[in-house]
């Protein structure tokens, strides 16, 4: 279907048109009529399906259908990450650049003035992350009784962070009346309770079967010995002359110790995890995409959110713990009708990790034993552990970590204390 049948304004079809698209994909031509419609909608859509566009548009829609010439927040949009938080923020410029809306994202790492700053200047659609919301609405530094659609965007990555009570908290300061959307790779148990308590007779749509792969994606296993996965790397970067690649582990320490063992080979690498200010955040992902940067290191912090134009390389330099992180790893390439390629260095300590993965994908990934890098059979498999550290390891229960005399905290590093105690984003 395409985009000029979806009752969609001059205005929008002329941007979209711009972007290079005519043709909506599944999650779009089912999701924006109903959005049109008013209608409470509940979706399954994996990364790169066009999930943004599939609300965005509407919310534009519903906005140049209904103004009144007074600039208040009317729409809001939840993201887990700040990448992610920046993305659907940039795709609102990019499809109202024809209309008069101003949106705004907002998110932790910063400072918090500049964002105060903008909001008594006025705004029409704010995107943010909860624990960043939730401070300006504690200091009064935010309206959003006009807010008047409401979308959770990667609901199951929210959950898995820890923002359950935060999004409950959010709920209480909005309009009892309005519209709302949740978007969600995955309809877990507590997706769909929490699907019950914010959606009011939905409309529940899905653009893509569960834990599936994009079809243009193609995907190798490599298999080698731990100690020369960054010798392997270097090497099929070389050989095969990969300009623009990201790269994940499972630690933020690994991630920098990648980053900097690639430069050492001559690879120009840079490492974005959750540890890193925004600002060196942003001027990593800014020069990977614009060229400058070879190899992105990354955390599974950026296995969503990264809107990397015609992305053509993932690497799986550790296997994830949790297998649909894998699908959502991969997903940052072959996105929008373009090929894409991953690949995935396994050791023999994640045979497991790997027997798990395409136990969810119901199919086996191919092996290809390279060259000179060839398993050595006198290794013995050690069994991986979550933790950072030794003594982390050793107070971590059910994959959470439990800080001394305290409560567990949402493993992965996603939400540290801010100094007032509260548990906020990052």
């Amino acid at each position: 279907m395409f985009f000029n049948e979806l009752g969609l304004s001059a205005e929008l079809l002329s941007a979209v048109s711009e972007q290079g698209y005519s043709e909506a994909t599944p999650v779009q031509y089912k999701a924006i009529p109903l959005v049109l419609e008013g209608r409470d909608i509940l979706a399954g859509a994996q990364t790169g399906t066009g999930k943004t566009a599939a609300f965005t548009l509407p919310i534009l829609q519903h906005l140049q259908a209904s103004t009144n010439g007074q600039r208040r927040i009317r729409a809001l949009v939840l993201t887990p990450t700040r990448e992610l938080a920046a993305q659907v923020t940039e795709s609102i410029r990019g499809y109202g650049k024809y209309l008069p809306f101003k949106p705004m994202q907002i998110f932790g790492g910063v400072s918090i003035r500049p964002q105060i700053t903008k909001l008594q200047k006025g705004v029409d659609i704010v995107v943010a992350t909860p624990g960043r919301l939730l401070d300006h609405v504690q200091q009064g530094t935010i309206d959003l009784s006009g807010v008047e659609i409401l979308v959770l965007d990667e609901a199951d990555r929210m959950l898995d962070m820890g923002f359950v009570r935060d999004i409950k908290r959010i709920l209480k300061v909005l309009p009892a009346v309005r519209q709302n959307l949740l978007f969600s790779a995955t309809f877990s148990k507590e997706i769909r309770a929490l699907a019950g308590r914010l959606l009011k007779s939905p409309q529940e749509i899905q653009a893509t079967p569960a834990n599936s792969t994009a079809d243009r994606v193609k995907q190798r296993v490599y298999p080698v010995d731990k100690r020369r996965k960054r010798e392997l790397l270097s090497h099929q970067i070389g050989k095969e002359n990969w300009k623009q690649v990201l790269v994940f582990t499972r630690t933020k320490h690994g991630a920098n110790r990648l980053a900097g063992q690639l430069t050492a080979d001559g690879i120009d690498a840079a490492a974005i995890h959750g540890n890193k200010s925004q600002g060196a955040r942003t001027k990593a992902l800014h020069d990977f995409k614009a060229g400058s940067v070879r190899v992105l290191v990354a955390t599974d912090i950026a296995a969503r959110g990264l809107d990397i134009n015609k992305l053509p390389h993932v690497v799986n330099y550790e296997l994830p713990h949790v297998p649909e992180d894998y699908v959502h790893r991969i997903g940052r390439t072959a996105r929008a009708g373009h090929d894409g390629h991953a690949v995935s260095l396994v050791c023999i300590d994640e045979h497991k990790l790997l027997r798990d993965i395409e136990k969810l994908l119901k199919t086996n990934i191919e092996k290809i034993v390279l060259p000179g890098y060839e398993i050595d059979p006198r290794i013995k498999a050690e069994p991986i552990t979550k933790g950072r550290s030794p003594a982390a390891n050793g107070r971590r229960k059910n994959g959470r970590m439990k800080p001394r005399g305290g409560k567990p905290v949402a493993h992965g590093g996603q939400r540290k204390r801010s100094s007032r105690g509260r548990r906020r984003a990052i």
